[in-house]
């Protein structure tokens, strides 16, 4: 902008010193760099996420797709452009009518097809509620309301065609001709409506096929006439009603009867629309006695049917790798038009009322070759059945014999093709394998300059063929599993499991073109170029031939107008709307012999081409579509089976789940449930099912099997040797990557992996003497099979809380421990629960009181007083760790105030009345922990906790008597007493903190706030005390021995609680002192002992390093025991942190329910 506003004056000034050019070339540099180190750190990035690095991501993980399918930008009237406005518009207006069957045939192909075969799926039988079946039929209304209107479009378009077709080969003598028809054919149109009619018998066919569509329509129809007779209970409006019910008519008359193909009978008879609608005198178009029409028509119908019928020789071609006849594509799509040929045959008879035995019979002919066509999914049509049924004139004029033959030859047919499958499937292995060699080989080779045409039509034949592979291989899976389902013939294991190895080679075709989509894109645009050059050469060559013959005539003028028309349309992408009209153009264009037949034939090849080569990701996609899998998914356990049994091909499970994804797209229009995502959830849940039934599950059993025989193989158990019972190395499954279903990744290692670490888990916890064994099968699944488990980090033996007593005159101790309270509370009852915890309470206040006079003296509050200043004082000096040396000298310290007559001086007493109110809160534990034994114990025989029925009012509906209603009265009461009880049980902790936490934390208690500073001098005289009560144990006189204290850790935690000082405590590091103190003196203590020589002085020297280990491996006692009893009193949150998170919890409880609180007494237990 600034420059902008600069004067013109000044640019006369400017000069080209050189600088900016400098300043530039260093950006530019700075900028390169930055790129390359950008790229090497993505690269870096995909090296370290994923295994396999490759031009394209992973297929599974495709967020982004690339679509290389051109689309036209121009309307066909922008297209077909020429000086011949004649020709233009009966080009434009079959264009238009072949587009709008194209939108038509998608329309019906995407939603209408898969709306109607997913009705009634996602509900299990078992779970059908009554009237669900009338919901989802009500939901599908609308649907069938569209479907409807579907029909009717297409009805209106076929009508459209015919009379469009008719005008222009007119018999009629003195009607004006269009344009000269002689020797033009549009076979391109008539295959267009032949696709439309077959869209309309596949809509029958489904309809014929749907036992559950026309048993809900039943189920409404009853329905719907229970409201008419009562309307006001269902509050419908009868005026409302009456409409529907003639909707609901019409519906079935036009669409459940399976009559959608009789349009032709005034939309539901083909003969009536033939009289009423074709025949329109108004328009003064002449169909049904028109014979140039009819003559046209037939001859269509017979180039097509030729065309189609030598294609379809399938006997030699599945086992012919040469898949080219003189460069042409063998059968790609000839099974959709042999339907619409016989659509046309069906249409012409009931238009013209004229049969052609020969072409019926032809017809009929190809049904021994091919007895079934796959119209989609699971959908199967006979032609030979459609034939006698539509054409009953000409069947009438066959051999019955032919005709029974044509159909005992469908069981004759399955038995071929399920003694061939073996043998096709280990070809179409050989072919496909080398195809993508092939396919590796060419791509990854840089053309040459020199070769690029030769090298383009390589890959233009390698990338035909791909296709080719992949629709011969469908059409057999689809036609063999179809036919076997339609005609309900049992398949034997070995003819699925090799439909199932062609499953996998269909998605292998599509993943090798996805693999190398990068290469095939860029490959497209200048095979598309390269075709179209070849056609543009022909067509040049022919419209040179037509101006040097200097006659004139209009024919000539068409040829030539067409020949401009085709070539103009040439010269742009090579979209779809352009193919059409190039391909109407050439029906006009070749007449008269304006191509020789040695060039006509290649041009047609090469048309051929381009089609396939311009829609190749779509071709791709559509010929690899397995979606039909949906209808037989009762292979697939059958398939994991073969899977398990061998292991060394596991990873071509990936291409089966990709087969299974292709299912989703088409549940999308679902239209019978609320939502498809509740079809799409059942479907997901069923192969998992099977998936963990068939393989997962199978696979854990057996590696633990193996482990386990592995491990006691000193027992001798069975016999192992792989020479006789075989072996199958399961290690395969562990090497594969994550399978993608759905939203989740299925980790076979990881799933197998949890599995033994949560059953060596259990089983440890079960008989803890066995973990040595578990821990060895750990070992043992690492080395075998790759699989990287979790240690249990279980005790080798069961912990339990004990009190023993302190002294004794008799040579043994007393204990307690949780099952003898348990044992008490079951012989006493829950209430000395209460009694002891209430004496508790009372023994803990008579303690504080002594526990708060003694901070209250005042050479105890003065040292303390002091030892605080100085720590503030020198914390930065002696980086933040309270010093042991002053925690040592308080200790010696307090000897001088003076001694008891045992010896003890008031700080032993201290701890001593610390330890006592640690065991009373430990004492108070090990009530609630017996108390829930207990109540656990007794709970046990209450088969669920979470539903338990109420007996009294079962007694009462029973009519019993009063006693018995008193007893079930009292045992509803047990029962609730228990479960709350084992639930959770009575938090004693909480209340006791919440009892003296006040009091501890008030103005007039300020004494108490200095105690976190005497715990290290405390921790000192502890640890001397314990080391002197264990080496009593050795000792003849064992009074005062003991061996454990953990009072003491519990005392200090819970009044560091009770005073909110954990984070004061923390805060002198004080065990991080301890041991820096104790691992100096070891270091100087091993420093000497290097350099001196004398004897003695090493014994003390080594006495010395003893006692210094035994005083640090006490202190670390202490504070394990220490950090363990904080976690009773949940050590990580403080005083205001704790009030905060209660008053949030009342506001929760509040606002929740709306009910008023009743506020408890302090010592209450908060709820969980």
């Amino acid at each position: 902008m600034a420059v902008d506003s600069l004067s013109p004056d000044w640019e006369f000034d400017r000069f080209d010193d050189g600088s900016q050019k400098i300043h530039t070339e260093v950006q530019l540099k700075s900028y390169e760099k930055f790129l390359e180190e950008y790229a090497a750190q993505l690269q870096g990035i995909e090296e370290a996420l994923d295994d396999s690095i490759g031009d394209v991501w992973d297929f599974t993980l495709d967020p982004i797709a690339l679509k290389l399918i051109p689309y036209e930008q121009s309307s066909l009237l922008e297209l077909i452009k020429t000086e011949n406005k004649v020709l233009n518009k009966v080009i434009t207006v079959y264009a238009a009518l072949c587009c709008e069957v194209k939108k038509l045939k998608y329309e019906a192909e995407t939603k209408f097809y898969n709306g109607l075969l997913y009705y009634g799926e996602g509900v299990s039988d078992t779970s059908v509620v009554e009237g669900e079946s009338q919901i989802q039929m009500g939901r599908f209304i609308s649907f069938l309301q569209e479907l409807s209107c579907f029909v009717s479009r297409c009805f209106e378009v076929v009508v459209n065609m015919v009379h469009q077709l008719a005008a222009l080969y007119n018999s009629n003598k003195t009607a004006t001709k269009i344009i000269e028809s002689t020797g033009v054919h549009f076979q391109t149109v008539y295959e267009h409506l032949g696709e439309l009619l077959a869209v309309l018998i596949t809509l029958d066919e489904i309809m014929e096929n749907h036992t559950t569509l026309k048993e809900h329509w039943k189920m409404y129809k009853r329905l719907l006439k229970s409201v008419h007779h009562n309307p006001a209970k269902f509050a419908i409006p009868e005026e409302k009603l009456k409409p529907f019910e003639k909707l609901i008519l019409k519906l079935e008359g036009q669409l459940l009867d399976s009559m959608i193909f009789q349009i032709v009978l005034l939309r539901l008879s083909m003969q009536a629309c033939v009289e009423q609608r074709f025949d329109n005198a108004g328009e003064g178009v002449s169909v049904s006695k028109n014979s140039a029409f009819a003559e046209e028509f037939f001859y269509n119908i017979r180039t097509i049917f030729v065309n189609v019928e030598s294609k379809l020789d399938i006997k030699n071609r599945t086992h012919n790798h040469d898949m080219f006849i003189a460069g042409e594509p063998s059968e790609i799509d000839q099974r959709d038009k042999y339907a619409g040929v016989c659509c046309l045959f069906v249409l012409h008879f009931h238009i013209f009322r004229t049969v052609d035995k020969k072409v019926y019979k032809s017809l009929l002919d190809v049904c021994k070759k091919v007895p079934a066509v796959t119209l989609t999914a699971n959908i199967v049509w006979f032609p030979d059945t459609f034939l006698i049924n539509k054409v009953p004139a000409a069947a009438k004029l066959m051999d019955k014999k032919s005709i029974q033959s044509i159909r005992s030859n469908r069981d004759t047919f399955l038995q071929q093709k399920a003694q061939m499958l073996i043998k096709d499937m280990q070809s179409y292995y050989i072919f496909v394998t080398s195809w993508m060699m092939k396919m590796e080989s060419i791509l990854s080779k840089e053309p040459k300059p020199d070769k690029l045409s030769e090298d383009l039509s390589n890959r233009c034949n390698t990338f035909v063929q791909g296709i080719l592979y992949a629709y011969s291989i469908s059409t057999i899976i689809k036609t063999t599993m179809n036919m076997y389902m339609s005609m309900q013939r049992p398949m034997t294991k070995t003819s699925l499991k090799a439909l199932c190895r062609m499953i996998e080679l269909l998605k292998a075709v599509e993943h090798t073109f996805h693999r190398r989509s990068l290469v095939v894109a860029d490959s497209v645009s200048h095979i598309t170029q390269q075709l179209q050059t070849q056609a543009l050469a022909s067509i040049s060559t022919a419209k040179k031939r037509v101006i040097s013959d200097k006659k004139y005539s209009e024919q000539r003028l068409d040829v030539l107008s067409a020949l401009v028309l085709a070539e103009n349309t040439l010269n742009g992408p090579s979209t779809k709307e352009r193919r059409l009209v190039v391909s109407l153009a050439l029906s006009v264009g070749t007449q008269m012999k304006t191509f020789k037949d040695e060039e006509l034939l290649p041009l047609q090849l090469v048309m051929k081409k381009l089609d396939l080569i311009s829609e190749l990701r779509e071709r791709v996609k559509v010929q690899c579509d397995c979606s039909f899998l949906y209808w037989h998914r009762t292979v697939f356990p059958i398939y994991l089976d073969d899977v398990y049994e061998n292991a060394v091909d596991a990873a071509r499970i990936h291409y089966m789940f990709s087969a299974l994804r292709d299912c989703v797209p088409t549940m999308l229009y679902a239209k019978h449930m609320e939502s498809c995502d509740q079809l799409l959830a059942c479907y997901d849940t069923e192969i998992m099912e099977i998936l963990n039934l068939y393989l997962l599950d199978k696979l854990c059993k057996e590696i633990e099997k193996d482990l386990r025989l592995s491990v006691h193989t000193h027992l001798k158990l069975d016999d192992r040797n792989p020479f006789k019972v075989g072996m199958k190395d399961l290690a395969h499954f562990f090497s594969l990557k994550p399978v993608r279903f759905f939203n989740r990744f299925i980790d076979i290692k990881v799933y197998v992996t949890h599995y033994l670490d949560k059953t060596f888990y259990n089983l440890t916890t079960v008989a803890l003497h066995d973990w040595a064994t578990y821990s060895e099968m750990r070992n043992l699944a690492t080395q075998r099979y790759g699989l990287f488990m979790t240690e249990a980090h279980l005790p080798s033996q069961t912990l339990e809380q004990i009190f023993i007593e302190k002294t004794s005159n008799n040579k043994h101790l007393n204990t307690i421990n949780i099952r003898h309270i348990a044992n008490s509370i079951r012989t006493h009852g829950t209430g000395i629960m209460n009694t002891t915890v209430n004496f508790t309470y009372q023994f803990l206040r008579k303690k504080f009181y002594i526990f708060s006079q003694f901070m209250y003296d005042e050479h105890i509050k003065s040292r303390l007083i002091k030892d605080i200043r100085f720590f503030r004082e020198t914390k930065d000096q002696t980086d933040q760790k309270y010093p042991f040396d002053r925690a040592e000298k308080f200790n010696r310290g307090i000897r001088k105030l003076g001694l008891t007559p045992d010896g003890q001086s008031y700080l032993d007493q201290y701890r001593q009345l610390i330890s006592q109110i640690g065991n009373a809160m430990g004492y108070v534990r090990m009530i609630r922990s017996g108390g829930l034994h207990c109540c656990s114990s007794a709970i046990r025989f209450v088969p669920d906790l979470e539903d338990i029925v109420n007996f009294e009012e079962l007694v009462k509906e029973e009519g019993l008597s009063e006693e018995t209603q008193k007893a079930a009265s009292q045992l509803d009461c047990v029962l609730s007493d228990l479960t709350s009880n084992s639930a959770e049980g009575t938090e004693y902790f909480k209340m006791l903190v919440g009892v003296f936490a006040p009091e501890f934390r008030s103005a007039k208690n300020m004494h108490l706030r200095n105690f976190y500073m005497i715990v290290p001098p405390l921790t000192v005289n502890f640890v001397e005390h314990s080391i002197s009560c264990k080496e009593k144990l050795n000792k003849k006189n064992k009074e005062g021995a003991t061996f454990t204290d953990d009072g003491f850790a519990m005392g200090v935690a819970y009044i560091l609680k009770l005073l909110d000082q954990y984070q004061e405590f923390d805060s002198l590091h004080w065990f991080q002192a301890v041991r820096e103190k104790y691992k100096k003196e070891m270091v100087k203590e091993q420093n000497v002992q290097s350099t001196s020589q004398d004897e003695k002085l090493m014994q003390t020297m080594n006495l010395t390093q003893k006692r210094l280990d035994v005083y640090l491996q006490e202190f670390e006692l202490l504070y394990f025991s220490l950090s363990s009893a904080r976690i009773f009193f949940r050590a990580d949150k403080t005083a205001a942190e704790e009030t905060q998170e209660k008053k949030d919890r009342e506001d929760v409880t509040k606002g929740g329910a709306g009910s008023s609180t009743v506020e408890g007494s302090p010592g209450d237990p908060s709820a969980k």
